[in-house]
């Protein structure tokens, strides 16, 4: 099954009454992996003031609850880690992790203020990640004669690249085309090559993998 997460790590800052908040996004696929980060950040940023941090991660074998964690580090309970979950729960992404880390420019921003600012951190942190959403895909290929590659290639020009996507071509005594094909719309792909072809082409089909368009093509992604 698919979900919305981000693409890679991302970071972004904005200033609230001369604080500065530095705003930094992850996916990541474990506690312990989340954990390591923030541990990571806070001796990265040592002398900032605040380390707030939320992450949201599904369970590993698409069963049970998720894990839903935050932190105000020091600011005002529920000022802080919660808008920044609240962030990830809005943007329904999971499996990212979002620090945002704040250097105190000496006025305090209040209750409200607060809230801003960290939602603020969170969001712009997630936009420089990049949202995606990760489909299933099947890898598949279709091997032809020469005669049959202009029109199959005419055929999958026509669809769109986050449906059909070209991962090569490798021109032998026979043309081979290894594409990614949403799982959703394989079927009717592939019955649309054997039309075109009169019943001598199909698609050939491999293994399901989690895909998203990245930059405008498909990238493969572990998890």
């Amino acid at each position: 099954m698919g979900y919305r997460t981000v693409a890679a790590r991302g970071q972004d800052e904005h200033v609230e009454k001369k604080s500065r908040f530095i705003g930094i996004a992850w996916p990541v696929h474990s506690e312990e992996e989340a954990k390591q980060i923030i541990e990571k950040i806070r001796k990265e940023y040592w002398d900032a003031s605040h380390h707030v941090y939320a992450y949201r991660l599904r369970p590993a074998d698409g069963k049970g609850a998720e894990i839903q964690k935050f932190s105000d580090d020091g600011e005002p309970g529920g000022t802080a880690g919660k808008p920044c979950l609240d962030v990830l729960l809005g943007e329904d992404v999971s499996n990212v992790l979002v620090i945002v880390i704040r250097y105190f420019g000496g006025t305090l921003l209040g209750t409200g203020g607060l809230v801003r600012a960290y939602t603020k951190g969170a969001q712009i942190a997630l936009a420089a990640a990049g949202v995606i959403e990760k489909k299933v895909y099947v890898r598949s290929s279709i091997r032809m004669d020469y005669g049959y590659l202009s029109k199959i290639q005419y055929l999958i020009g026509k669809k769109p690249a986050e449906e059909v996507g070209v991962v090569d071509t490798v021109y032998e005594d026979n043309v081979i085309i290894r594409l990614l094909v949403r799982e959703d719309v394989h079927d009717r792909f592939r019955d649309e090559i054997t039309a075109s072809s009169e019943g001598r082409l199909t698609l050939e089909d491999e293994e399901k993998v989690l895909a998203a368009p990245v930059s405008g093509k498909l990238q493969v992604f572990k998890e």
